[in-house]
């Protein structure tokens, strides 16, 4: 059997990270969604909303990540990798489904009379706030060391549940302090944060959408692979080159130039020494494709 083209540690890590996120979500949801409705914040109660969204998004990315792991077998000769950018794809569309909902309800509440909500509620949010901008800078790291998009899209979740949070917290002060008249203060708080939901969305979206669409990912690829390739003695350079993402690891399609009077099991050699080296050098290249062409 062929191994993962997921590092098994990479996507433990990954699968862990999630579901700290979806226990801290349990308990936010709880806390937040009785603090809005016993201190009359509909902002509170969108904030709650968002989190619970959080909950099951953070299971398509465990779920995800479990399958991304799994080896590549006779239906899927590349690895199962492409399951982690889908995930990333469906926590954005729930980002967008939640970002529409509350959206609406607000302008509902906007046009409705209510009671100003309940000072108390500040103190929540503030607290709301401040675990959710520790755990996106924690669910970050994690997913910036281990290469994965539904890792970082999971934390930039948690960012927007941050954002919906503090546009709550700015929108309740307004209306305790501006007392009649406000009422409506954290509703148009709540509206604000449906619009950063909705950026956050695209932010998570964008990238992920092109590692299904094989765009080449970001860096200095040819650079690199050129300067790795032509370390292997009788290599002239690179005439073409493909680089794709799938999962958390790259894979690489060379042309290298080298005379066109060596044999065949020259060439075969140097092919073999060129994939050893790129990768050797770059551990996340999970394999490469060599082609020999004669100069």
């Amino acid at each position: 059997m062929e191994p993962s083209t997921l590092e098994p540690h990479k996507a433990k890590r990954g699968e862990q990270t999630t579901l700290v996120g979806i226990a801290v979500n349990v308990g936010l949801v709880l806390v937040k969604g009785t603090a809005g409705w016993l201190g009359n914040s509909y902002a509170l109660i969108a904030d709650a909303l968002e989190s619970a969204t959080d909950i099951v998004t953070s299971i398509f990315v465990w779920i995800g990540l479990r399958t991304a792991s799994k080896a590549p077998d006779r239906n899927h000769h590349y690895g199962h990798g492409k399951a982690e950018p889908l995930a990333t794809i469906v926590v954005a569309l729930a980002l967008v489904g939640a970002a529409i909902l509350i959206a609406v309800q607000s302008i509902e509440n906007i046009q409705t009379p209510h009671a100003i909500p309940k000072p108390f509620t500040l103190a929540v949010l503030a607290g709301v706030v401040i675990v959710k901008e520790v755990l996106f800078r924690r669910v970050t790291k994690v997913g910036d060391e281990v290469e994965s998009s539904a890792v970082k899209a999971d934390a930039w979740h948690h960012r927007s549940d941050a954002i919906t949070s503090l546009t709550a917290f700015i929108g309740i002060s307004i209306a305790l302090i501006g007392g009649p008249g406000y009422e409506s203060a954290d509703d148009w708080a709540a509206l604000l944060a449906s619009a950063f939901i909705m950026y956050n969305a695209y932010h998570i979206f964008r990238p992920s959408f092109g590692e299904i669409m094989d765009e080449t990912p970001a860096g200095n690829w040819q650079p690199e692979l050129e300067a790795i390739a032509l370390r292997v003695p009788q290599v002239k350079g690179i005439d073409k080159f493909r680089v794709r993402k799938t999962g958390f690891e790259y894979f690489v399609d060379l042309h290298v130039l080298v005379p066109g009077d060596l044999s065949v099991s020259e060439g075969h050699v140097i092919a073999h020494a060129v994939k050893a080296a790129i990768i050797a050098d770059k551990p996340a290249v999970y394999d490469v494709l060599v082609h020999i062409e004669p100069v």
